[in-house]
């Protein structure tokens, strides 16, 4: 709607992932490059979690464009299956047949996988939104990574998801999958600096013939309000441009971009826009009273040494004056005995 009123030739911040246009932070750089050396490496199991928003599908989407022919990849990204729904999407995937038999499966996987490693091919499987697998299920994906006779040479495993996915893998049935997991990684959200990198890449990708659209002020709170979430800042820049575009005016500045937060905001929501949270912080309040609290337990203890009834272990009587001592003994004898 907006395209020519600014001059653009595409949408700057659509929503659905591009590989062709991926904007590649350090931190997304990074992922990708981990990604591909899994597949390189052949690490077998590989865990990539990310906050809500964070380009981990449009790294996957990267990743899989690139992958050469002799790699056999299937990308799953819906993984609340049961567990022959997901033999069976296995199966269409691999080109194996599937006879509802867990079984014959193993058997004609375990087959694919010989064959495979004879003409030096890899297998890959990625599970997008894995935090949300049935425990049952990745204890699956574990078992089936074991029908690889040449010991993981061919057959890797990535398990991308949000933070939570470790805490999900930290289940006391999963250990011999933990065992296994020979790469880590986290992406992280973006700074003001990546914020505004990312807005003037989205801009110049999309015709832009002027990158000054949005004011200093304006891109200062749009990295604010999306705490450096890309998903986020797509939805807040877009919302500025039409508005922009529905009040006439070329730049997009900070009240603008406040009006705009306002008209996303949730009824409910904490947060201006529903960021994610990746465990709360305590702040200095928190621990002083926690310090106190410790303190105060540890002179309770060394009072109840030094009045209750012992060996002759007092050591309170290093520290403190005997006529506080004697105080100490008249107070607990008359109130406390």
């Amino acid at each position: 709607m907006y395209k020519r009123f600014y001059g653009f030739t595409r949408q700057p911040f659509d929503l659905n992932p591009d590989p062709e246009r991926v904007f590649m932070s350090e931190t997304h750089r990074e992922g990708l490059a981990i990604l591909k050396y899994g597949v390189v490496a052949k690490k077998g199991f590989l865990v990539l979690t990310g906050p809500v928003g964070t380009g981990k599908t449009t790294l996957l989407q990267a990743l899989t464009h690139s992958l050469e022919g002799n790699i056999h990849c299937c990308l799953l990204t819906n993984p609340t299956l049961s567990r022959d729904e997901f033999f069976a999407f296995l199966a269409s995937q691999y080109g194996l047949p599937w006879q509802e038999n867990k079984a014959l499966f193993l058997i004609e996987f375990a087959g694919f996988l010989k064959a495979c490693s004879d003409r030096n091919e890899q297998v890959l499987l990625i599970v997008d939104e894995a935090h949300v697998i049935p425990v049952d299920l990745l204890e699956e994906i574990r078992l089936l990574s074991n029908q690889d006779a040449s010991g993981g040479d061919v057959f890797s495993i990535f398990l991308v998801g949000q933070p939570e996915l470790n805490s999900h893998l930290s289940n006391e049935r999963l250990l011999p999958l933990r065992q296994r997991i020979g790469i880590r990684f986290h992406l992280d959200l973006f700074t003001r600096d990546v914020t505004v990198q990312y807005i003037v890449y989205r801009l110049r990708t999309a015709g832009a013939k002027h990158l000054d659209i949005f004011t200093e002020e304006a891109l200062t709170m749009v990295h604010q309000v999306s705490k450096g979430t890309p998903r986020l800042i797509n939805i807040v820049c877009d919302h500025a441009l039409l508005t922009g575009f529905a009040d006439n005016k070329t730049v997009i500045d900070a009240d603008m971009i406040r009006e705009c937060v306002d008209e996303l905001h949730f009824p409910g929501e904490a947060n201006p826009l529903p960021v994610a949270t990746e465990g709360k912080k305590h702040g200095r309040g928190y621990w002083l009273l926690l310090f106190a609290l410790v303190g105060g337990l540890v002179a309770l203890g060394l009072l109840l040494l030094e009045v209750l009834p012992q060996d002759g272990y007092a050591p309170l009587a290093k520290v403190l004056p005997e006529s506080w001592l004697q105080w100490l003994h008249h107070f607990y004898e008359n109130f406390g005995g």
